[in-house]
C-alpha cells in the first residue's frame, strides 16, 4: 500500500543517464526550492507507460508554471530508460530504482509483475517544498493511468 498523504516523503538518491553520463538525482535537492511530482511506472518500452510519460512530457510546461519538478521512476536500468526516452521523445528525468529500494520505501513495489519479477506499481506522489507528501495515488492496476488533473489541482494549492 502506498505511503499516505501527510507523511514525510522518503528521501532517495537515484541514477539518471544524461548526455553527460550517469548522474545522481536526489529528492532532497528540491526541498526548500520546488514541489516534486514523483511518477512511479512499471517498465520502460510498454504501452501504458509510454502513453503516460509521453502525455506528461507534452504538458511539462503546466508543471513548470506551478514550480514543480517531475521525476519518473522505474526499476529499469538507466541505460534502458535512456534508450526508451530517446525513442519516444520523453524529456522527463527518468530515475533508475534498479535495487527497488525507493519503490519499497513508498509502498509501491509490485511482487512478480507478469511473472518476470518485482516492479514499481503505477503511482504518483506530490511532495511539497518541505518534503511532505501532499497527494498519493496508486492506480488499481498497472493498466490504469493516474489522475493527473488531481495532481495539477494539488500543485495549485502549494
Amino acid at each position: 500500500m502506498a505511503i499516505a498523504s501527510g507523511n514525510p516523503a522518503p528521501k532517495f538518491t537515484l541514477k539518471s543517464l544524461t548526455p553527460e553520463g550517469l548522474v545522481d538525482v536526489s529528492l532532497e535537492s528540491n526541498f526548500g526550492k520546488t514541489a516534486t511530482v514523483l511518477l512511479f511506472f512499471p517498465l520502460a518500452f510498454t504501452g501504458v507507460c509510454t502513453q503516460e510519460l509521453c502525455e506528461v512530457t507534452s504538458s511539462l510546461n503546466a508543471y513548470t508554471r506551478v514550480n514543480a519538478d517531475v521525476l519518473a521512476i522505474s526499476v529499469d536500468s538507466p541505460f534502458a530508460q535512456a534508450a526508451w526516452a530517446k525513442q519516444e521523445k520523453i524529456t522527463l528525468r527518468i530515475l533508475s530504482d534498479l535495487n527497488k529500494e525507493t519503490a519499497r520505501a513508498y509502498g509501491v513495489l509490485l511482487p512478480n509483475l507478469l511473472g518476470i519479477g518485482d516492479a514499481a506499481a503505477r503511482a504518483v506522489f506530490v511532495v511539497d517544498k518541505a518534503g511532505v507528501i501532499r497527494h498519493a495515488e496508486q492506480t488499481p492496476t498497472p493498466h490504469d493511468l493516474p489522475d493527473l488533473a488531481k495532481v495539477q489541482e494539488v500543485l495549485a494549492t502549494l
